[in-house]
């Protein structure tokens, strides 16, 4: 097994791919038919997923970027699995940003759920073509020759082949249409479905894996920026002799103001090159740079709080609706009513942004630890006069992310800056720059309003105000769009006959962006935490509540209650809402964690189930607060349908992180604003959960046949009703604000 991180030429790309023995898959993205007919180095102008040297080594072109997930890992599991390839013998390519790949955007939890039939039929393909070719030369039928592990086996006189001895007879064979092609049944696989370990292990367990902080050019500078400090804020002067006279100091140069909209565009200002990341950061602080304040000067989130909840209270837009909700809340024997508010927040990943431009005469190589190597071609190219496919990109290995780094505002500068000075340049975000200058979780409000009659729920009202994602790249939207309610709110799984959901007017006064779960995070949280408020108002177990909403067996189509529904970009027949799956997770979690059983003073266990991303989970979570107010967290449980699991160990390290995510923004995550200022600077104004806070997750997934979903946003939406029914159950108080902070001290 070999995992190639070296930087590879577009012109070395293509000599190595053009020997004309290899044997070529290729993936057009353009049509959903995945396999196209190949010959030889024919093949080679289409798009490329897998290739077999005449050596009978795999090379597979990974197009996802690596950020912990584990897709790197899991879609060769994919190939090697159909491929019956030994795998020890992949070689596997990270491959650069290329609209031929498909869709690179490792976002949205879509990786293995986009691309598993692909690279499926990817490797069936490959085998067919070996098996083909080997029955042709032992004149046998197809049926009597077999593979496995890298081998062919005649069934008829027992001889064995490796790979190698057919590759370039395969090679001259057309590509099998995916509907010929048959694939392994669930009992004879040997990657997909089992724990295989990442292939980046021992990379980064020896320290020499490649992360975007990490690249290092010949002659290269180091820059960081003095940016506006308010979103739109202009550059009106700074001391450039004084930055010069730093040691190391080598240019200063103004960088492109914002135009709205703000898209992926870089915020402006003014960069400091020097030899050395030291000399760069006392050049910058040597400038003195001033800004004016711009159109969102004014913005402070305390008070912009209060147009929320104006929001709320004022006219909205209605985008789904089950029969008469106004009348059964007039006519209900009890109303509960609840208001949960959920401030801005960050991704604060380990490694802050990072991009190396390098210019060779008219020629733009980049290394950007990205999400999106699309994203960064197509974000640079109008800024430096080129198209997109003109600029060579390879994502590196991802220290986090969370959504962030899908967003290449650095890779701008980066490659402006390497223009201007003639030689490669780093641009390096310090954390602090990340703080100040990221693309943040709204800031939203929510009224829920449920009316009970006989003992039964018979009506829910929800509103949700705050500022959407949209206006990053359309100023004029204006609140929740269709696709953030879609996330929670429009896929309500209550069977009960009186459902509406509205959105208040927002608008975005800092660069609103997707974090891990996206509006999940607080649309599941004041669905889980309500349900738990009836649930005690009611006196029952939330557990049995939940059931009851969720009513019988059945798929969802919100369509039916008039809502245009996007369902994660999946068609629902294919990724139904199927509530029996729902109330399985949810069971399955109530068996795990003992919810229900009595418990010492001041500890307690919440539950709370959500769908997302197409995946079925279900939290529990176990808190103990001491009297002088200290939350501990000492356990929590997941259980997780996610359909088909291609590496179950990557599964469980999703869940196992969702849980640690998910704390650090309900227990401590705030972003706020003064003056249009982001007022957090670092993990000491942002705290995120140490290693003492995490708790001890046990993670069940469940056996189900389905379809691949996602799994690296899914787990995150669930955690934090659990958590904060838990700390109700334990002191008798209910959290409606994020972050818990301070709250249960008073």
């Amino acid at each position: 097994m070999t995992v190639q991180l070296k930087k590879v030429s577009r012109r070395g790309v293509l000599q190595g791919m053009g020997a004309a023995a290899g044997l070529v898959l290729m993936a057009p993205v353009v049509s959903k038919k995945v396999i196209a007919d190949a010959h030889g180095a024919e093949g080679l102008k289409s798009s490329v997923y897998l290739m077999i040297d005449p050596d009978g080594t795999v090379n597979i072109d990974i197009h996802r970027v690596e950020m912990g997930q584990g897709s790197r890992t899991g879609l060769p599991q994919i190939i090697a699995d159909e491929l019956d390839a030994d795998w020890n013998r992949i070689n596997f390519l990270p491959a650069h940003g290329d609209k031929k790949f498909g869709d690179q955007n490792t976002d949205g939890s879509t990786s293995i759920r986009m691309f598993f039939t692909a690279f499926q039929q990817a490797g069936a393909a490959a085998r067919a073509m070996l098996v083909q070719a080997a029955a042709n030369e032992w004149g046998v039928a197809v049926s009597d020759v077999d593979a496995k592990n890298h081998q062919l086996i005649n069934k008829v006189n027992g001889r064995k082949a490796d790979f190698a001895e057919f590759v370039a007879a395969a090679a001259e064979l057309p590509v099998p249409d995916a509907s010929s092609l048959t694939f392994k049944a669930k009992d004879m696989r040997q990657y997909i479905g089992r724990p295989v370990r990442n292939i980046y292990m021992n990379d980064i367990i020896t320290g020499s894996s490649m992360f975007g902080q990490d690249v290092r050019r010949e002659n290269m500078l180091f820059a960081v920026g003095a940016r506006p400090p308010v979103v739109g804020g202009k550059l009106s002067g700074y001391d450039k002799a004084a930055a010069m006279a730093v040691p190391g100091v080598v240019d200063v140069v103004e960088l492109p103001a914002l135009a709205f909209p703000a898209l992926f565009k870089p915020l402006g200002g003014v960069a400091v090159l020097a030899t050395n990341t030291w000399s760069a950061m006392q050049g910058r602080e040597a400038l003195n740079a001033q800004f004016d304040g711009g159109e969102n000067a004014d913005y402070d989130t305390t008070e912009y709080e209060k147009t929320l909840w104006q929001s709320i209270d004022g006219k909205d837009v209605n985008h789904l609706n089950r029969g008469d909700v106004d009348a059964a809340l007039a006519s209900a024997d009890k109303v509960y009513e609840a208001d949960y508010f959920v401030p801005h927040q960050h991704h604060a990943p380990m490694e802050p942004p990072a991009a190396t431009a390098e210019w060779e005469g008219d020629d733009l190589k980049m290394w950007v630890c990205c999400q999106d190597p699309q994203a960064v071609q197509n974000t640079v190219a109008p800024y430096v006069g080129k198209q997109p496919e003109d600029v060579y990109v390879e994502a590196t290995l991802l220290g986090g992310a969370f959504g962030r780094k899908s967003k290449p505002d650095f890779a701008v500068e980066a490659a402006l800056l390497a223009r201007h000075a003639g030689r490669p340049v780093k641009m390096v975000w310090t954390r602090e720059d990340d703080m100040h200058h990221g693309y943040y979780h709204t800031i939203a409000a929510q009224r829920v309003r449920v009316g009970v009659t006989g003992g039964k729920v018979n009506a829910w009202k929800h509103k949700a105000s705050y500022p959407s994602i949209a206006q990053t790249f359309n100023p004029a939207a204006n609140g929740p769009s269709g696709f953030e309610l879609d996330l929670g709110l429009k896929d309500i799984p209550f069977e009960i006959e009186n459902l509406q959901v509205n959105a208040g007017e927002a608008k975005a006064h800092v660069r609103i962006g997707w974090l891990r779960s996206v509006t999940n995070i607080q649309q599941a949280w004041a669905l889980g935490s309500m349900v738990d408020e009836i649930a005690v108002g009611e006196g029952r177990r939330t557990d049995e509540l939940l059931m009851e909403l969720i009513g019988s067996d059945r798929d969802i189509n919100p369509a039916d209650d008039g809502a245009q529904y996007g369902n994660y970009n999946a068609p629902l027949e294919t990724h139904p809402i199927t509530t029996s799956r729902l109330k399985a997770t949810l069971q399955k979690v109530v068996e795990m964690s003992g919810y229900g059983k009595d418990m010492p003073k001041g500890r307690g266990i919440g539950i709370s189930v959500h769908r997302s991303f197409v995946t079925y989970v279900a939290s529990a979570v176990e808190v103990e607060v001491t009297d002088d107010g200290e939350l501990r967290v000492p356990r929590a449980w997941m259980a997780v349908d996610c359909g088909l699991a291609v590496n179950p160990d990557r599964v469980k390290a999703q869940m196992e992180g969702a849980v640690v995510f998910a704390m650090s923004i309900a227990k401590h995550g705030a972003i706020t604003a003064e003056n249009g200022e982001i007022q957090q600077s670092n993990y000491d104004t942002y705290p995120v959960c140490r290693i003492d806070e995490a708790p001890h997750v046990e993670v069940a997934i469940m056996d189900v046949d389905a379809p691949p979903g996602g799994v690296g946003e899914p787990g995150v939406p669930p955690v934090t009703a659990a958590l904060t029914n838990a700390i109700f159950a334990a002191t008798g108080k209910r959290i409606r604000r994020l972050p818990i902070g301070e709250q249960l001290y008073t």
